[in-house]
């Protein structure tokens, strides 16, 4: 018609909004002027597991445990162990209602062979702690190989809480004094279970220091599976072989949970700090040459 230059501009059919080109000769999607994207994709590095993100990580976001619920939910994790753990200490030291349903529950489950006694070996110290002892090794090595700031954390607090271990369950052990099942003949200080506690940290640390270095999804799945079989396996030899009673078992499953999100809660914090000192341009304590 001629008057074209007065139109306001058309958008064609089947092109999507956010793909409309920028400026004459910018070149660039989402912009109206001539300068790059701020982010350009595909100058992004990789976060530790491999998916695309920030480096330094976005503050909030968990990077000890990728994919792992954030810090509400961490807490949430924290807090509903503690109250079901306090709740079961409070029924077996008084023999309230749940105690004694809890024992008579255990007549109808012991049947004591040699696979639940090799089952409820898992738990063991001999067996759990070399383990996680060997993930620990491996772990500060290669964070320390690759380069990354306080390496040494997270296998540090890994250690730290399997030396709190025995810490918290022999007092416990003590201050309830609960008898162990009939098959174990007279004697107190089954409650909590050593072994289930035991198993749920060294395992369980084992496997959380592992998850961020599998790269894929299914990976990361089949080994919280297998730290679950495991556990799973050692509650089920000591109650069928009888070495305790299954509240004895369900709370050290509680306590390991409480003790594991407090060591993730820690974990995240000292990496978070660290990534802030980094991104602030904070100079390390050692200046100049050694």
């Amino acid at each position: 018609m001629g008057d074209t230059g007065s139109r306001p501009p058309q958008l064609h059919p089947g092109r999507a909004l956010a793909h409309t080109p920028g400026a004459s000769g910018s070149g660039s999607l989402h912009r109206s002027d001539s300068r790059p994207p701020q982010t350009p994709r595909g100058a992004r590095r990789s976060d530790p597991v491999g998916r695309p993100g920030t480096t330094p990580p976005v503050p909030g976001r968990p990077t000890f445990l990728p994919g792992l619920p954030g810090l509400a939910g961490l807490l949430w994790l924290l807090g509903l162990p503690a109250a079901l753990f306090a709740l079961i200490t409070w029924q077996v030291a008084a023999h309230g209602p749940l105690a004694r349903a809890d024992e008579r529950l255990s007549r109808s489950l012991v049947h004591p062979d040699r696979v639940s006694e090799l089952l409820a070996d898992l738990g063991g110290v001999p067996v759990a702690v070399p383990v996680l002892t060997v993930v620990l090794g491996y772990v500060a090595l290669s964070a320390r190989a690759a380069g990354r700031e306080r390496w040494w954390l997270p296998p540090a607090v890994a250690a730290g809480l399997m030396a709190v271990v025995p810490a918290v369950i022999v007092p416990l052990k003590e201050l309830v004094a609960r008898p162990g099942p009939p098959v174990m003949g007279p004697g107190t200080g089954f409650y909590p279970s050593g072994h289930t506690a035991t198993a749920v940290v060294a395992y369980g640390g084992a496997t959380l220091l592992l998850l961020p270095r599998l790269r894929t999804a299914r990976a990361r799945r089949g080994l919280l599976g297998l730290c679950l079989t495991v556990n799973l396996a050692v509650a089920f030899g000591l109650v069928r072989r009888g070495y305790h009673w299954p509240l004895d078992v369900l709370a050290s499953w509680c306590l390991g949970a409480v003790l594991l999100t407090a060591s993730v809660l820690f974990s995240e914090w000292g990496v978070s700090r660290s990534s802030r000192r980094s991104s602030a341009g904070t100079p390390s304590p050692r200046t100049g040459p050694s």
